[in-house]
């Protein structure tokens, strides 16, 4: 394996990941379709993920093509070992390896806590953190067999663990979503510890609120987008190509020091406003 570490990092380029196999799972809506557009865009071939809604990921596959990129979709439940090592087994037979990783899948099943049932907690958890572990797994077996690669990336591999601003703000009728996001936080950071030396960047990045179905309520109205713009400094609701913008940087040779890291894209919300006049 080349683990050189003296090379200059390349000359910005309109497709960075020109040439590179990336995996987006939860990637036919919301985060997922706007980041695996992003990586389409940027040069990467993109296998679109889905657990649902198979026309959605087969019109944005055509989407991603326009590119002049391959793509397709693959139905799999992230939180089944079976479906996940198929799934990443298919990418290395089709495309021939995966370069990119973008842990998106996730889901809520909100409740307050005397009121939460096991399966809701047992569903979340299994696909926002079990689910990230298993592709994680899966793609990390095939970074190592195929080791760095200079002429396509600096690194063996990278994966992008997609969490919120959740795995630090305590959010209270949500403790499952908020347990598992505090999970990929942790998870993510090992993952980087263990797989630096191999070449291997593992970071996440942290949304705050995004204009995604999963939290329409929270914006499609002018009252409760008022609501929410007090908890945002920065005084705009996000994008879902906010998102898909920093993960293409993420997986870019320009950030091939950056490892370990989470990256908030929130317009402050973890500032913690509510201090912003006393405390």
């Amino acid at each position: 394996m080349n683990t050189s570490t003296h090379d200059a990092p390349p000359a910005f380029s309109a497709t960075p990941l020109k040439g590179q196999k990336a995996l987006v799972t939860g990637g036919n809506s919301g985060i997922g379709k706007a980041t695996a557009l992003a990586l389409g865009r940027a040069g990467a071939d993109v296998v679109v993920n889905y657990v649902s809604d198979q026309p959605a990921a087969e019109n944005l596959v055509k989407e991603i093509e326009g590119f002049g990129v391959r793509a397709y979709a693959h139905e799999a439940d992230v939180s089944r070992e079976d479906q996940v090592v198929d799934m990443v087994a298919r990418m290395v037979r089709e495309l021939g390896t995966i370069d990119i990783l973008i842990a998106n899948a996730g889901l809520q099943r909100d409740a307050p806590l005397t009121e939460m049932s096991l399966d809701a907690w047992n569903k979340v958890l299994g696909v926002n953190l079990t689910g990230q572990f298993l592709c994680a797994r899966e793609a990390v077996k095939e970074f190592r067999r195929r080791g760095v690669v200079p002429e396509v990336s600096r690194s063996a591999g990278k994966i992008v663990c997609m969490s919120s601003v959740h795995q630090l703000i305590p959010w209270a009728g949500h403790v499952n979503y908020a347990a598992s996001k505090g999970g990929v936080e942790m998870m993510m950071t090992t993952l980087a510890q263990e797989l630096a030396p191999q070449r291997i960047r593992v970071n996440a990045v942290a949304p705050g609120a995004i204009r995604t179905p999963i939290n329409r309520s929270a914006w499609e109205t002018k009252q409760a987008e008022a609501e929410l713009l007090r908890l945002i400094p920065y005084g705009r609701v996000g994008d879902p190509e906010d998102i898909g913008t920093a993960v293409v940087a993420l997986c870019s040779d320009q950030f091939d020091y950056v490892v370990g890291t989470t990256l908030y894209v929130d317009g402050g919300m973890t500032l913690f406003p509510g201090f912003a006049t006393g405390g």
